[in-house]
């Protein structure tokens, strides 16, 4: 006979298996927590980089004016582009060939180009821009075209790249019998590295003991959370906001030590900053975009389209066979049609958020132009609590 077992509550057993049955409960919650909210974390948060950039440190735009030759007589017609002729006689005298005077020859597969890129920050001599052609005179089409040396100036008329190669066009067309089939644009392309640099821009990167950050856009509140992040980073009084666009930084002197720095300084993170409640309306495209701060007061809206249809038809009165001195009447005869749809009235509700704004604004029915309409009058009626901008 074994010893009987000490006699215990069932309540006493079941107590340690529950509580660990809600301990694990809870870590698997907290486990689900943890990868709902990281993300969130994240996604509400953003590197200095960016919301603001080094001030002077910057592109450059360049420009020059070329020639584009070798085109199957898409050229310029240069009888009406004289600025052609003119240039092409200008390079060949350069390359000794003089024209007997009194002959104006006719460019067909030359025409006359402008010539544009951008010079990247820091950009050293003997490094490679990308540039874009387009054509100013009235060739038919660049395709297969290459561009002779051009040189390219900036705004202080110094020349700090050249610029040649064959062109890429992203378009195709063909014509014959009087018609004519094209797709996309002919008159414009690119020439990937086609650019030379020439010289270098100075910067005042490394002059002086501190650097100015610039924000993309104005405003305090991100300009003091720039500042707050660098100087709980960086130590305190590092970086000062000098207003809503420019913060100053404390940098180092010395150039490798300056480069480290700002490495590591547009790597941190700060907590994003709600932008300003703003809606942008295109008046020439129809176009509205409303960002996530659009909010409404209260407000009833009611749209209905009105329509006015005017028709004639042409009404010939002729006199009989056998009646004489008669004279034949053209007279018209006029319909008009007025037609009004009658419109909804929608009571949108206040604190409505972006989703409840442009769910309202479809069950309207409305087209993007009425939508101008109706958004300029919510603003003068004071429920819509954004910044109205017309571009």
């Amino acid at each position: 006979m074994f010893p009987a077992a000490n006699p215990q509550p069932a309540g006493a057993a079941r107590a340690p298996l529950a509580l660990s049955r809600l301990r694990l409960a809870q870590c698997v919650l907290g486990l689900v927590l943890s990868l709902v909210v990281l993300p969130w974390a994240q996604a509400q948060s953003m590197r200095i980089k960016e919301v603001a950039a080094v001030q002077g440190v910057r592109t450059n735009q360049l420009t020059g004016y070329g020639l584009v030759v070798g085109l199957d007589g898409t050229g310029d017609q240069t009888n009406q582009m004289q600025y052609t002729s003119q240039a092409m006689n200008n390079y060949l005298q350069q390359m000794g060939i003089t024209l007997p005077a009194g002959i104006n020859p006719q460019f067909k597969n030359v025409a006359a180009v402008l010539v544009t890129a951008q010079l990247p920050a820091f950009a050293q001599p003997g490094q490679s821009v990308d540039v874009t052609v387009a054509s100013i005179g009235n060739a038919k089409s660049l395709r297969g075209g290459t561009l002779i040396t051009t040189p390219l100036k900036g705004v202080d008329g110094e020349i700090y790249a050249l610029a040649q190669g064959s062109l890429i066009v992203g378009g195709a067309g063909a014509s014959g019998g009087g018609s004519k089939v094209q797709v996309n644009h002919l008159s414009a392309g690119r020439i990937p590295g086609g650019g030379q640099v020439e010289r270098a821009v100075p910067t005042g990167f490394l002059g002086g003991d501190s650097i100015t950050l610039g924000l993309n856009s104005a405003d305090f509140a991100t300009a003091s959370r720039v500042a707050q992040t660098i100087n709980q980073a960086m130590g305190q009084g590092t970086a000062q906001a000098l207003d809503g666009r420019m913060v100053q930084v404390r940098a180092p002197a010395d150039s490798n030590a300056r480069v480290a720095f700002l490495a590591q300084l547009e790597e941190l993170r700060m907590e994003a900053t709600v932008p300003m409640a703003r809606v942008i309306v295109n008046a020439r495209t129809g176009s509205i975009v409303l960002n996530q701060a659009v909010t409404l007061s209260p407000v009833a809206v009611a749209h209905g389209s009105l329509s006015v249809s005017i028709s004639s038809t042409p009404v010939i009165s002729q006199p009989n066979a056998l009646s004489t001195g008669g004279q034949t009447v053209v007279t018209e005869k006029v319909d008009i049609k007025i037609q009004q749809e009658p419109g909804a009235l929608i009571q949108m509700q206040q604190g409505a958020q972006l989703a409840d704004v442009v769910k309202a604004l479809n069950a309207l029915g409305a087209t993007p132009q009425d939508l101008l309409a109706i958004l300029q009058a919510i603003k003068a009626a004071g429920a819509l609590n954004a910044e109205l901008e017309v571009i």
